[in-house]
């Protein structure tokens, strides 16, 4: 075999463990660089009307499944990562849509997890009620994980559970902009940065052979994501603003 040919399949082999451990960054970290625009919007406008809280209740559900499902049966460790990294991300999000729902309320009316009124259900005005709801759903996860890790059909239900939570990751907002009959207030940036990293983790999950689960919800999320965008043109509500 000719030198210049060996080099370059030596030079080819050395960068593939590079360009995997790069793309296993972006699959970590990735996930969360959406929320940063649409973090920073409701920073500067001083309100998060325009953004449903509930596309955290569906990520924060989805990736305490998911760590659950990875004790069960042990996938790329990127993946398990992704997973805290979208938890802690989520919980930032809550918080300051908690700080200036607060700041901005006139009513003294407060709504606590405490009150049992499911007409509020994760619309609470203390940050703690969504850590308290939270904790008690890991729990009770981890004592059913624990009494039922032995059965393989509960490690797929538990693996199926968590990728249909994920899913419909943007459903809620889709939902949001369709009863406002706008997008006003939702980052589209955002949007946009859920549909090039959904486009993306659905292939690296392709490349992998991950869990057939992981391919089918990043597929569904692509589909809802598209949806999302439609709802921009339609509407076409301060859509220079929002790309601004």
């Amino acid at each position: 075999m000719d030198a210049p040919v060996v080099a370059q399949e030596e030079a080819a082999a050395d960068s593939w463990p590079l360009l995997s451990w790069m793309a296993s960054c972006l699959m970590v970290f990735g996930g969360a660089l959406p929320y940063v625009p649409q973090y920073q919007d409701i920073r500067k406008s001083g309100h998060a009307d325009g953004f449903s809280t509930r596309v955290c209740l569906v990520l924060l559900v989805a990736n305490i499944l998911r760590i659950f499902f990875w004790i069960g049966k042990q996938f790329e460790l990127t993946l398990l990562l992704q997973s805290v990294v979208m938890i802690v991300t989520m919980f930032a999000i809550l918080h300051l849509c908690c700080e200036v729902q607060n700041t901005n309320r006139v009513s003294t009316r407060q709504h606590r997890l405490s009150d049992l009124d499911f007409r509020y259900f994760w619309k609470w005005s203390a940050f703690e009620d969504y850590l308290l709801f939270c904790f008690g759903f890991t729990v009770l996860c981890a004592v059913v994980t624990l009494l039922l890790l032995d059965s393989p059909l509960f490690v797929e239900t538990l693996g199926s559970a968590a990728v249909m939570f994920e899913a419909m990751l943007g459903l809620p907002q889709l939902l949001q902009n369709f009863h406002n009959s706008s997008t006003k207030g939702m980052s589209v940036k955002m949007v946009l940065l859920w549909t090039a990293g959904d486009v993306f983790k659905t292939s690296y999950f392709v490349m992998n052979e991950s869990p057939s689960q992981f391919w089918v919800c990043g597929s569904v999320q692509i589909v809802i994501d598209v949806a999302i965008l439609l709802q921009v043109l339609l509407y076409g509500q301060d859509t220079r603003d929002k790309l601004g």
